[in-house]
């Protein structure tokens, strides 16, 4: 390969592996809920394990923060809410009812597709460069290899 082809495949190929682990990364930052009883959030909240809850009126989903570290989301009814509340404050812990904001999911979508168009292009521009270094190198071969066929072959009795 000659020197211009090494010096575009180097970044390139930097580029792409950044890109991947960006990309592999971003899930890992993501709180994730486990299932979880009404009753047995309610025993949590009597032994003083929840540090908050967040009640979602829509579809009445309570998530809540333990104090070990986990999450949990809880189904619960509307008549249910005030008791969730009051054991919420009895055990100490805050209580708050979300409000509902729209939030648009198609910004997040577009940039990953963005994100994969661009890894894409970054992995055909390496294809391409990798496969016109190997041409240039067949092609030498190939020359040098067709000069010393081309001479004539050495008299017999010489």
């Amino acid at each position: 390969m000659s020197n211009p082809i090494r010096r575009l495949t180097l970044p390139a190929a930097c580029a792409a592996f950044a890109l991947l682990s960006l990309l592999a990364a971003t899930p890992a930052l993501a709180v994730h809920f486990q299932r979880e009883s009404y009753q047995e959030l309610l025993a949590q909240l009597r032994h003083r394990e929840v540090v908050a809850v967040v009640l979602h009126q829509q579809g009445y989903k309570a998530h809540a923060s333990l104090t070990g570290g986990r999450h949990v989301t809880v189904t619960c009814t509307p008549a249910q809410e005030p008791r969730l509340s009051a054991a919420a404050r009895a055990g100490g812990s805050s209580f708050t009812i979300a409000t509902s904001t729209h939030k648009s999911t198609t910004a997040h979508h577009k940039l990953r597709y963005i994100a994969g168009g661009v890894l894409i292009v970054v992995i055909l521009v390496v294809l391409v460069v990798l496969l016109i270094g190997r041409r240039r190198t067949l092609e030498e071969e190939g020359s040098s290899q067709g000069g010393e066929a081309a001479s004539p072959p050495p008299a017999p009795g010489a």
